[in-house]
């Protein structure tokens, strides 16, 4: 029986991953590799008859049955795969940033075409958490997601709290490891974790999800500070992606949050990813692994290659898995009810926490514990306040009046707390 042929753009470091399994497995055939640069030594050896700058050889062959787009960006990436979905091409892709943006588009063309779209390596790397959305969770209504999606942002709070290091610190490792980039703004401003969370909600929840509706917020002002007092209280400070649902609204946003000890994530450190979800059937579930890296992230992408390969096609029998068959609201952050880890710096005079609790309760905020510092940092002491439940808005409102107060020498930090 004819092996299936792939096409492969992008060839860069997980590309170079895939090339290797495939020479490994022989399940499928490559038939070209395309990239600007196919001059540059790779770690895997190719038949340079296989090599092209010319994108639209891979596209155009007809002996081509997968087009693998692993170049990222959104141009021209966002054009090959559309020209190779009406070529009635089915297609692998890793491209989160693509499929958080223009999912909806993409996924129109494919069930026009009549083609497969898989994306199990844009979120997780090598966790198979796509997948198991897809074909396991059907009937089970999923009301939340938690995620450490992220390996870059944990890996720099894991080395705050394990090895006490600054943030400078653990950023300048996290580079120098190779697993930030020089510019590791995506990853550490929180959007790449938006990325992923937009595309596992609207596979969940059957919906589009406007990157332009979810909140994000990095990890640069998480000080070591902030993690060693978080641990006094019992709790780790984890780069979270979240969704939950709220009857026909959803709350989606990207943050860092304290979480307890004895949660399951509480335990996720390094560039580990974990996805932990919640629903009526399910109950509580969580998947775990590398979630980047050229090897488990080639792995992702090799066993979508197998998946597709392996069925078997004909007019109207792909079954139509992306459609987003729900309107869901994105929730306001500002209407959420949750608790808040607070930071003061105020001067060490007393009437200080009289002044601070007096504006909190006018703004209906109630506190659980408070740890006063006696040290000084800066001409002020730290005071730490942990909220009972409260509206988000009430509590920025709050601190933007504590803030005003002479007593009050840094702008308040706020964490949030995930229960």
């Amino acid at each position: 029986m004819k092996k299936v042929g792939i096409g492969l753009i992008g060839f860069g470091t997980i590309g170079a991953g895939l090339i290797k399994i495939i020479q490994q497995e022989k399940q499928v055939e490559l038939k070209y590799v395309a990239d600007l640069d196919i001059a540059t030594p790779r770690s895997v050896e190719v038949n340079k008859s296989l090599l092209t700058t010319d994108a639209n050889r891979v596209l155009n062959d007809p002996s081509i049955d997968i087009i693998v787009e692993l170049m990222g960006g959104i141009q021209p990436a966002k054009k090959f795969i559309l020209d190779a979905l009406k070529n009635k091409k089915h297609v692998v892709t890793a491209n989160k940033a693509l499929l958080a943006t223009h999912g909806d588009e993409i996924f129109q063309a494919a069930k026009d075409n009549n083609v497969y779209i898989n994306f199990e390596a844009s979120v997780g790397g090598g966790i198979p958490i796509i997948k198991a959305l897809r074909d396991s969770f059907r009937s089970s209504d999923i009301t939340s997601v938690l995620g450490i999606i992220n390996g870059t942002s944990n890996f720099i709070l894991s080395k705050m709290s394990l090895e006490k290091q600054t943030f400078a610190s653990a950023l300048k490792e996290a580079q120098g490891s190779g697993y930030a980039e020089a510019d590791a703004s995506l990853d550490i401003d929180g959007i790449d974790s938006a990325h992923k969370i937009a595309i596992l909600s609207s596979i969940i929840y059957r919906t589009r999800i406007d990157m332009d509706h979810i909140y994000v917020e990095g990890i640069k002002h998480i000080t070591l500070e902030d993690i060693q007092y978080a641990e006094e209280l019992g709790y780790v400070i984890k780069p979270l992606a979240i969704a939950n649902r709220d009857g026909n609204r959803l709350d989606v946003r990207v943050h860092p949050a304290l979480i307890s000890k004895e949660h399951s994530l509480s335990s996720v450190s390094d560039v580990y990813n974990a996805i932990y979800l919640c629903g009526n059937s399910i109950g509580k579930m969580m998947f775990y692994g590398l979630g980047a890296g050229q090897m488990p992230t080639a792995n992702a992408v090799y066993s979508d290659i197998i998946d597709i390969s392996g069925k078997t096609w004909t007019e109207s029998s792909v079954i139509d898995d992306y459609s987003f068959t729900s309107c869901l609201d994105i929730k306001e952050t500002a209407e959420n009810r949750l608790r808040y880890y607070i930071r003061f710096s105020a001067v060490d005079k007393p009437g200080v926490l009289a002044k601070i609790s007096g504006i909190l309760g006018r703004c209906k905020i109630s506190i659980t514990s408070v740890i006063q510092k006696d040290r000084k940092q800066r001409g002020a002491v730290p005071i730490i306040m942990m909220t009972h439940e409260a509206k988000e808005k009430d509590i920025y409102t709050a601190i933007r009046e504590i803030d005003k107060l002479d007593i009050i020498k840094r702008k308040s930090v706020i964490i949030r707390v995930e229960d």
